[in-house]
C-alpha cells in the first residue's frame, strides 16, 4: 500500500477531531500519517496487534486522547512524557509492567486505565482498580504522584551517579595534574641535569685550553730559555775562536821564525858565508848550543827512564786491581 493510498484511507477514518482506528488489525501506528493532520486531536487504536510505539509518536504533541487499550503493548516510549497535551490515556489489557519515567511529567493527564496489565506491585497499588470514571482519574493523579517520587529517586540518583562522575573528574583532574607536575618536574630535571652536563663539559673544554695554553706558554719560554742558553754557548764558542786563531797565528809565525833562523843558521853553517860578518854571532850561538845540548843529553835520558819506570809500575797496580 502506497503512502498516497495510507494518507487516503486515514482520512477516511476521521471524524471531525477523531481517528478511528479501532480494529484494523494493526501492528504499528501510522505516526507518519497522523501527523498530517493535527486538527486530529483524539485517536482511537484499540483492538489491534500494536506491540510498542515507536519514538515518534512522543512527537504527536497535539493529541489529547489515546486509546490504546487491548493491544500487545509491553513497553512505552521513554519520551511519552513529551505529550504534554495528553489528557486521557486507555492502556486497559495490554503487557505492561512499567511506565517510563517521564510519565510523571503528563500534567495534564486526566484520566487514565492501566486494568489487566501485569504491573509491578508499586504501580499496580497507586493504579488502585479503575473501576469507573472516579477511579479512572483517581488512578491518573496517583500513578503521577507514583511516578513522580520514582522520577525525584531518578533524578536523585542521577544527581548522585553526576556527583560521583564529578568527584571522579575532580580526581582524575587532579592526578592528571599531579602527572602533568611531576613531568614538568622530571623536565626541569632533565634540563637542568643537561645544562649543569653542558657547563662542566664547557668547564673541562676551558680547562683543556687553559692548559694547553700554559703548556704552550711553558714550551715557549722553554724554548726561549734553550734558545738564550744556546746564544750564550754560542757567544762562550765563539769566543775562544780568536784566542785559538790568534795563538795559531803566532805559532805559525813563531814556526816561520825558527825556520827562517834554521835556515839562515845552516846557510852560515854550511855555506861560504859562515866567514862572513854577521855569520860569526850566528855560528857561535849554534855553537853554544849545542854544547848545552849534549850537556842535558844525560839528564833527557834520566827523566826518560824515571817516566818509562813510572809508567811500568802504575801498569803494573793497575792489572793488579782489575784481578
Amino acid at each position: 500500500m502506497s503512502k498516497s493510498s495510507k494518507v487516503l484511507n486515514l482520512r477516511d477514518k476521521i471524524s471531525g477531531n477523531e481517528v478511528d482506528l479501532s480494529l484494523c488489525n494493526l501492528s504499528e501506528v501510522p505516526v507518519r500519517e497522523l501527523a498530517l493532520f493535527p486538527k486530529a486531536t483524539v485517536v482511537d487504536l484499540s483492538c489491534n496487534n500494536i506491540t510498542s510505539l515507536p519514538p515518534e509518536f512522543c512527537n504527536l504533541t497535539h493529541l489529547v486522547k489515546v486509546d490504546l487499550s487491548k493491544n500487545q503493548l509491553t513497553s512505552l516510549p521513554d519520551d511519552l512524557g513529551n505529550l504534554v497535551n495528553l489528557q486521557h490515556l486507555d492502556l486497559y489489557n495490554n503487557k505492561l509492567t512499567t511506565l517510563p519515567v517521564s510519565f510523571s511529567q503528563l500534567r495534564s493527564l486526566k484520566w487514565l486505565d492501566l486494568k489487566d496489565n501485569p504491573l509491578e506491585p508499586g504501580l499496580a497499588k497507586a493504579a488502585g482498580d479503575c473501576l469507573d470514571e472516579k477511579q479512572c482519574k483517581q488512578c491518573s493523579s496517583k500513578v503521577l504522584q507514583h511516578m513522580r517520587a520514582i522520577q525525584e529517586d531518578v533524578d536523585r540518583a542521577r544527581e548522585k551517579r553526576l556527583l560521583r562522575e564529578k568527584e571522579l573528574e575532580k580526581k582524575r583532574e587532579a592526578k592528571q595534574r599531579e602527572r602533568e607536575a611531576r613531568e614538568k618536574e622530571a623536565r626541569k630535571r632533565e634540563k637542568a641535569e643537561e645544562k649543569d652536563k653542558r657547563r662542566k663539559e664547557y668547564n673541562a673544554q676551558m680547562a683543556a685550553l687553559a692548559a694547553q695554553e700554559q703548556q704552550k706558554k711553558r714550551n715557549e719560554e722553554r724554548k726561549k730559555k734553550n734558545g738564550q742558553a744556546a746564544d750564550k754557548k754560542a757567544v762562550v764558542q765563539s769566543v775562544p775562536k780568536p784566542r785559538r786563531s790568534l795563538i795559531g797565528l803566532m805559532f805559525k809565525l813563531l814556526l816561520l821564525l825558527l825556520l827562517g833562523l834554521a835556515g839562515v843558521a845552516a846557510a852560515c853553517r854550511l855555506t861560504d858565508l859562515q866567514k862572513e860578518a854577521m855569520c860569526v854571532p850566528i855560528n857561535a850561538a849554534v855553537d853554544d848550543g849545542l854544547s848545552w845540548a849534549r850537556e842535558q843529553e844525560g839528564v833527557v835520558r834520566q827523566l826518560v827512564q824515571n817516566m818509562s819506570s813510572a809508567a811500568k809500575e802504575f801498569l803494573d797496580s793497575t792489572q793488579a786491581s782489575k784481578n
